[in-house]
Formats: C-alpha cells, structure tokens, sequence
C-alpha cells in the first residue's frame, strides 16, 4: 500500500528526501525497499490510533539531523493508492507561485453539501440546510474536501502545527476519479475498481 505513496513522490522528483515515519519494523523495511529513507523509530507516544498528524510531523522534521535547512514539507499519506507524481509536482509549483503557507489536494463533493439530509428513526429525515430546499443546484457554491493525499507545507508551519484548514492556504484540485482514502474494506474496494479503470484509460490512449 505504501509503494504506491512512495512511488508517485519519487517520480515527481520534487524531493531531496522521502521519510518515512513508522514505528513498525516491517514498514520500515518495506519502505526502505522502495527507496525512502527511515532514519528513526515513531515513538510509541505517537503511534496510538488517536495521535494527531501534525506532532508526527513535527516531530520527524525535528529528528532529522539536517532539519535547519529544510524550507518545504510534504505531508503524504500512506493509504492513497490513486496519488500520481503529476499531480505533486503540480500542486508544488502551485504552492511555490502562490506563496500560501499550505496547498493541499481537494476534491469537489459529487452533490451540493446545501442540500445535504439527515436521517433519525425517531424523526425521519430533514435537511442541514431548509433554506435551500427549492434552490437550483447550479446556483449553489460548490464545496470541496480534503482528498487526503498530500499537503505542501512551509516547514515553520509544521513546526508550530498551524492548521490547514485556514485562510492562508490553498487547494490543488484534483479529479473524483484520482481521489479515494482507505479507511474500510468498501473503501479499498473501491479504489481498486477505480485503479483498474484508469489503467485500462491509459492502456487505450
């Protein structure tokens, strides 16, 4: 799974070092198999299922001996098997041009979040927002979330931990089709089906 992750960082070639931060020895293994580099352990203090990303950040920033020189960071997650090289070194040079403090991939919602429905056994269903119950769905502002793939970063900004979720940064919008986190087996499901559709569309180019 995290081949693929590394994979796409190495062919963008945007990067001096790809790290790895595990506190698993056969991740570190694997990882260090498909040329990154795994120059320290997790602490277990950050390797429960509730610790945050940006302390793991922070602190793998903190534990590389050149990390006085590092200008830029970016975050990759492991579980994004549709991430593509194209799309990293695309986003970077939109960070560089736009002077944001973070650029992140984002994708757009497939219906509008305005008239998105809640469900209660007890109450049946209702709308988040009545308001636009008879609004067109053209005339919404579309809306976007994160594609949980990767984040541009300025280093000082990881260090502090600033939020990305912020006025200061930007997004890299990326298609639905390119777009799937692994949290479930539907998830991982799913993204295998889009990955072979995409394969199949590059065989027929």
């Amino acid at each position: 799974m995290i081949a693929y992750s590394i994979n796409a960082a190495l062919a963008s070639g945007c990067f001096d070092d790809i790290v790895v931060s595990t506190d698993d020895a056969e991740i570190a293994e694997v990882s260090e198999s498909f040329g990154a580099s795994v120059p320290f352990m997790r602490p277990e203090s950050l390797a429960t299922d509730v610790a945050g990303t940006m302390p793991v950040v922070e602190h793998a920033i903190k534990s590389l001996s050149y990390n006085n020189q590092i200008q830029h960071v970016c975050l990759i997650y492991p579980t994004a098997p549709l991430i593509n090289s194209i799309n990293i070194a695309k986003a970077y040079h939109l960070f560089i041009k736009s002077n944001a403090t973070y650029t992140f991939s984002a994708v757009t919602y497939p219906s509008p979040i305005q008239r998105a429905l809640k469900f209660d056994e007890n109450t049946g269903v209702e709308m988040f927002y009545p308001q636009y119950l008879d609004s067109r769905s053209q005339a919404l502002t579309e809306a976007y979330h994160d594609a949980a793939q990767f984040y541009w970063g300025r280093v000082d900004a990881f260090k502090k931990q600033l939020p990305v979720f912020a006025g200061y940064s930007n997004i890299f919008r990326i298609s639905r089709w390119h777009a799937q986190d692994i949290d479930t087996e539907e998830d991982w499901r799913y993204a295998e089906l889009l990955f072979k559709l995409q394969a199949q569309s590059a065989d027929n180019k």
